[in-house]
């Protein structure tokens, strides 16, 4: 199953973004979408995981926090901020966050920490970046995708 993991898309969906989550058979997003237009395009694509972010307000009510969904047999655990999981995370194999714009794949305690970056407008000097991976009989590979910006002057 090959899935596409973004964040903070702050009301932006990029062509080259857009190009990639075509080969998707399964979207993950974690947080501050900011539009409810967002949600309505990644939803054309392909299943949509997602949870709310700090940014996502009024509109986004029925967004869950936090969610938990098993795609290949990997337990993905997703919030917005990497500072709400909760202490005890029995059962997870990934847990998807987002909120500081950083890319980050870390393994700790045998269990994957996985912040896709920002794909949306550039902020903080931080690469636009997002991932895909392939996740099946429990196992998951993750591969970096790094979007190419114009710099601003």
């Amino acid at each position: 199953m090959r899935i596409a993991i973004l964040s903070d898309t702050h009301g932006l969906l990029r062509p080259q973004v857009m190009e990639c989550l075509k080969k998707a058979d399964v979207i993950l997003h974690g947080g501050d979408i900011n539009r409810p237009g967002i949600v309505e395009e990644l939803r054309k694509i392909a299943p949509l995981y997602l949870v709310r972010g700090n940014n996502d307000k009024e509109w986004a009510e029925a967004i869950p926090h936090d969610l938990t969904v098993t795609l290949g047999g990997v337990n993905f655990y997703m919030v917005h901020n990497k500072k709400e999981v909760p202490a005890e995370l029995t059962g997870v194999d990934a847990v998807v966050f987002g909120h500081s714009h950083k890319y980050l794949q870390e393994e700790k305690d045998g269990v994957l920490w996985l912040n896709p970056g920002s794909c949306g407008p550039r902020r903080f000097h931080q690469e636009i970046t997002m991932m895909m991976a392939e996740a099946a009989d429990g196992k998951i590979t993750v591969e970096k995708i790094t979007i190419p910006h114009e710099e601003q002057p």
